[in-house]
C-alpha cells in the first residue's frame, strides 16, 4: 500500500544549475537563478523577479529553497554562536559560527569561521563526541550543507570567511555530496569561496584522504589524530582498527605530495588518556615527517561521557614538548564551552526534549 502522504518537492541546491529543470529556459536564466541563490540570498521564488512568472510558478512545484528552519541560537552575536537546525526530514543539525582571533586579525575584526555539518549522527563513534551518541541517521545532502551557510548569513547579516568541515558527521564518509557541496561552494557562480579558506577534516579515512588529494580543488586537509600511537587511538577511536595510524599516515603523506600543502593534526587532550609526554614526542614525530603543524584541543566537557579535561599545567606541557621537538603547535583555547558547542550536544539535548514530550516514548532520559 502507498503512502498517502505528499512528496516533498526536491532542494534546487541537491543538482548543480546544468542539471536543473528550467522547462527549455534559455541558459542564462541559470545565472540568473544563481544570482538570486548566492549573492542576493532569496528566500523564495518569487522574490526572483526577473524570471518569467510561468518559470517561477514551474519551480514552485517542483523545487524548493528551504533546507533548514532555525530551532535555535545560543552564544552571544560578537562571541562563538551555535546554530541548531531542523531539516525538513524533521532531523536535527548543528553549525557552529566562530569570530576570529584577535591576535591574528585585531579586536575589531569581523571575520568568521563556520564549522558545519555533513551528517545526521555520525557512524564512527569517537568514544569521546557527542555527535555519535545517538548513532547516524543519514547524510546531508548538498543543499544542506551549503544552505548551513546561506542561512548563517542571512540570519547574522555578517560574511562567513572561513569554512571547516568539523561538525557533525565524519566528511569523507558523505564524500559525493561532499564534493557537490564544495563545488557549489568555491565555484564563482556559487559563494565563490577561495579553496585556502576550506578545511576539511577526516577521522581517519585513508583511502578516501587519497581519493581527495587526486581533486583539482587545493583545499586544506586536518586529521582527527587525537592518539599518537594505535594503542592510544584505539581506546578512542574505533576507526583506528580499520586504519591504523601506518596507513593513515601514509595517505596524509600521499596527500601532502600531490597538494603542496601543509596539513593539520588535530589532538584533543584527554586527562589519563593521550596527554602523557611520550605521547608528545610520538605526535611530534609523526608531525615532522608530514610538515604537518599540530592543534591542541582540551577536552569539551560532554554530559554523559566520563572523560575530563587536563589542568593548564599539563596542556602547557605537552605543548612545549611538542614546539621542543620542532614543530608548530598552537593550543585552541575554548570558545563555546557554555553553549554546548562541543559536536552533537545541542542536537542532543534536543533530542532528548523532544522524546521526554513524545507521549508513551521509551526513551531514557
Amino acid at each position: 500500500m502507498q503512502s498517502s502522504t505528499p512528496t516533498l518537492p526536491p532542494l534546487l541546491l541537491d543538482a548543480l544549475p546544468a542539471q536543473w529543470d528550467l522547462q527549455g529556459a534559455p541558459a542564462y536564466r541559470q545565472k540568473q537563478i544563481c544570482e538570486w541563490l548566492f549573492d542576493k540570498r532569496a528566500a523564495s521564488f518569487d522574490e526572483m523577479t526577473n524570471l518569467s512568472s510561468p518559470l517561477r510558478t514551474h519551480l514552485k512545484e517542483h523545487y524548493s529553497l528551504s533546507a533548514l528552519e532555525k530551532v535555535r541560537v545560543q552564544g552571544s552575536h560578537d562571541t562563538t554562536q551555535k546554530y541548531l537546525w531542523k531539516l525538513r526530514s524533521g532531523d536535527f543539525i548543528e553549525t557552529v559560527s566562530i569570530p576570529a582571533s584577535p591576535a591574528l586579525y585585531g579586536e575589531k575584526s569581523d571575520r568568521h569561521t563556520l564549522c558545519l555539518s555533513t551528517q545526521v549522527g555520525c557512524a564512527y563513534g569517537c568514544r569521546f563526541c557527542a555527535s555519535g551518541l545517538e548513532g547516524w541517521r543519514r547524510n546531508l545532502t548538498p543543499a544542506e550543507i551549503v544552505a548551513q551557510i546561506l542561512e548563517v548569513e542571512r540570519t547574522s547579516g555578517r560574511k562567513v570567511h572561513n569554512l571547516v568541515f568539523m561538525g557533525m558527521g565524519e566528511p569523507l564518509a558523505n564524500y559525493k555530496n561532499l564534493l557537490a557541496a564544495l563545488e557549489m561552494i568555491h565555484a564563482p557562480w556559487g559563494l565563490n569561496l577561495g579553496a585556502r579558506h576550506i578545511t576539511v577534516s577526516t577521522s581517519g579515512l585513508a583511502p578516501v584522504i587519497r581519493k581527495l588529494a587526486d581533486q583539482p580543488l587545493n583545499i586544506r586537509l586536518a586529521i582527527s589524530l587525537h592518539g599518537a600511537t594505535d594503542a592510544t587511538r584505539a581506546q578512542i577511536m574505533p576507526v583506528n582498527e580499520k586504519y591504523p595510524i601506518r596507513e593513515l599516515m601514509d595517505a596524509c603523506a600521499y596527500f601532502v605530495e600531490q597538494k603542496q600543502k601543509m596539513i593539520t593534526l588535530e589532538y584533543i587532550l584527554i586527562q589519563g588518556v593521550n596527554d602523557m609526554p611520550e605521547e608528545a614526542q610520538i605526535l611530534a614525530r609523526h608531525a615532522r615527517r608530514l610538515h604537518a603543524k599540530v592543534n591542541l584541543i582540551p577536552y569539551n566537557t560532554v554530559e554523559g561521557l566520563d572523560w575530563a579535561r587536563p589542568s593548564e599545567k599539563v596542556i602547557d606541557q605537552f605543548q612545549n614538548i611538542v614546539q621542543s621537538l620542532g614543530v608548530t603547535a598552537t593550543v585552541r583555547r575554548e570558545k563555546g564551552h557554555d553553549i554546548d558547542a562541543a559536536c552533537g550536544q545541542l542536537r542532543l539535548k534536543e533530542m532528548r526534549k523532544s522524546a521526554e514530550q513524545v507521549p508513551g516514548s521509551k526513551e531514557t532520559i
